[in-house]
């Protein structure tokens, strides 16, 4: 696991040693991804620098050093992440006359690249990455992300058309011709989501490639964007999840539910297996839900010795699920650390958020789990997750909410209702009669999945000079042809939520104390096997994530496998009345809003005067402004 950056002007102007220097800079804006070794690799002809920082996890020797360069000295490469199937890659690869010098997953890329081209050598290979690879021979630099969007990568163009790319947008930002403007349709975004979703970025001119995608660009290209054309903004989709779920419903599971359950382990097994290969001292996150204890469970059935388990839990019962891991643990005999918060630990992280994930970011679960990565980083380098679990197989709530809403809806003379019902605005936030209207106000099922994940309704109003900025929740284009009404609803979080809110947040968690995080649930032969099953198998006589839970009991005695789910939050709205209050209301002060230009404060005055009065959901939408200010104060 690493980072990588690079940059690329169109009209060469410095020499090679300027190029290494700025390399170094930007490879050192995120030194905490990547602190066991740096790169830069230039050609001072075309004006390119690549830049690697490396977090060891295969092949510890300098053999793994990057960027590298092929065998052939066609192809340079800045790496960041993991292929899974590198043995049987470099296998196929020996047997058409490859030799390989060490043992490193990036160099069995690189030499797929070599022998395949950039997008079939993704497409054979199994894992999570994000990488900058320059073919010398086409004078071309291809830029790619993996299926799922595990692994960020941002890129834009500076004043003087550079081409600037990076891991992070602290990358980019080291480069002295970045515009810090920001982007208020970017910002609003963040209000309604908690996050900021691919393509947008919070500084004008910048853009995050979105999973599944890649991008070539030639001199010509790199000229078009100097010119002030942006080329970039239409990457080639190399695994288009929309047209692979088509594929999986389409083809569907010839079986019954022991078959399903007997297929969904040995994938799942295999999954695991590949993902426990390191170098380095290996364990798993460990909430005591389904998806974590599953995973580690199929990792303790392959190991010989104990697998080191993690989990953390808080004073406040309502976000505390330790007593249920620690049940889990005992059960599978894992050798388990348990860190127990009083609130104070992350407490005292909150005025880190805004370095530790680079862009502002509003989940408050980035709080638990960046306590939880501190705790697994003290004793192992590689954790798997169980990422993934609720996207595949139907495991929110509100998935059983949006589909019994939209078939009320349904009935019912909807485009007049939604006139007659008009938009209560933020006061849905709160139920009621004013949520029920905003329900009415909406006109199909991506309108009813749209109202369910957003925060602020309408944040356009309360950024200013915000447009509404196109999501996969307003996307028709985003949702499968076939399929059903809850084949949907998953694929808006798996095209959304889920790369951009669930796996950034773990990114960012886990790299900044140089922890990699593998989740075996989001390996590309599982996701397609989910998305070919029936809803029967997913959901079952009131039960989320059914045939997860089946084959979970295989693994765990069944008052363990079937509880009420949790939320892996923190108790946000209780911090923002006690500890945390002088410090939000230094950061929502009515004069200082109205300086900085970004917000009209009236309505986050007002809402937070409520909030402070009693008024229990406010904090959501308030969480969202103040890690905006605690970013900005860092700009």
């Amino acid at each position: 696991m690493c980072g990588i950056a690079g940059a690329w002007s169109p009209q060469p102007r410095t020499g090679a040693d300027e190029l290494h220097a700025l390399g170094r800079r930007m490879g050192e804006a995120i030194a905490h991804r990547g602190p066991d070794d740096s790169g830069t690799w230039v050609d001072a002809d075309i004006g390119l620098v690549l830049s690697h920082r490396r977090l060891s996890i295969l092949d510890l020797s300098p053999e793994g050093h990057q960027p590298m360069v092929s065998a052939d000295g066609r192809w340079v490469i800045a790496f960041n992440g993991e292929i899974y199937n590198h043995a049987a890659l470099r296998a196929e690869l020996e047997a058409l006359g490859h030799r390989f010098r060490g043992h490193s997953d990036t160099e069995v890329l690189l030499a797929g690249i070599a022998q395949w081209g950039v997008q079939a050598a993704l497409e054979r290979g199994n894992g999570m990455l994000a990488l900058a690879a320059w073919d010398r021979q086409e004078r071309a630099l291809w830029l790619a992300r993996d299926r799922v969007g595990k692994k960020p990568l941002y890129y834009g163009w500076t004043t003087d058309g550079t081409l600037v790319f990076g891991s992070e947008l602290s990358a980019l930002r080291a480069h002295p011709g970045l515009r810090h403007e920001v982007n208020p349709d970017a910002l609003a975004l963040l209000l309604r989501l908690d996050y900021i979703p691919a393509p947008y970025a919070i500084l004008r001119g910048v853009h995050k490639l979105p999973a599944g995608t890649l991008l070539r660009l030639d001199p010509a290209a790199l000229a078009a964007g100097d010119a002030g054309h942006d080329p970039l903004r239409a990457p080639l989709h190399w695994w288009n999840a929309r047209q692979r779920q088509e594929a999986a419903i389409a083809q569907g599971f010839d079986g019954d539910e022991g078959a399903a359950l007997d297929a969904l382990d040995a994938l799942l097994r295999d999954a695991v297996a590949l993902r426990m290969e390191a170098d380095v001292p290996l364990g798993a996150f460990l909430s005591g839900g389904t998806d974590s204890s599953l995973v580690t469970a199929l990792m303790q059935a392959q190991s010989a010795r104990p697998v080191r388990s993690f989990s953390i839990g808080f004073d406040n019962t309502d976000h505390d699920e330790s007593a249920y891991a620690t049940a889990v643990a005992r059960h599978l005999r894992t050798d388990h650390t348990e860190l127990h918060a009083d609130g104070r630990a992350a407490l005292d992280l909150v005025p880190d958020m805004a370095r530790m994930f680079d862009e502002p970011f509003a989940d408050s679960s980035q709080l638990p789990t960046a306590l939880l990565c501190r705790l697994a980083r003290q004793h192992v380098t590689v954790a798997l997750s169980g990422d993934g679990g609720d996207e595949l197989f139907f495991g929110y709530g509100r998935y059983l909410r949006a589909l019994r809403n939209d078939a009320r809806l349904a009935r019912l003379p909807r485009r007049l209702l939604a006139r007659l019902a008009g938009n209560p605005g933020e006061r849905s936030r709160l139920g009621g009669l004013a949520a029920a209207r905003a329900e009415l106000a909406t006109g199909d099922l991506q309108g009813v999945a749209l109202q369910r994940v957003s925060r602020w309704r309408r944040p356009e109003s309360v950024v200013r000079g915000a447009r509404r900025a196109i999501t996969a929740y307003d996307d028709p284009a985003a949702l499968p042809a076939n399929g059903g009404p809850a084949d949907r609803l998953m694929a808006l979080d798996f095209a959304c939520y889920l790369p951009e809110d669930i796996l950034t947040k773990v990114d960012r968690a886990s790299m900044a104390v140089a922890l990699e995080a593998r989740a075996p649930l989001l390996d590309w032969r599982v996701v397609e096997f989910a998305w070919s099953l029936p809803l029967a198998m997913k959901y079952r006589d009131g039960q989320l994530k059914h045939l997860p839970k089946r084959l979970l009991e295989r693994y765990l005695p069944t008052p363990l496998v079937h509880r009420p789910k949790s939320g892996f939050g923190a108790p946000v709205g209780d911090w923002l009345r006690g500890p945390l209050r002088d410090w939000a209301e230094a950061q929502l002060d009515e004069r200082r809003l109205r300086e900085e230009g970004h917000f009209d404060p009236a309505p986050i005055r007002a809402i937070w005067g409520e909030f402070l009065a009693g008024q229990r959901k406010w904090h959501t939408h308030l969480w969202g402004v103040l890690m905006f200010q605690a970013w900005r104060e860092r700009l």
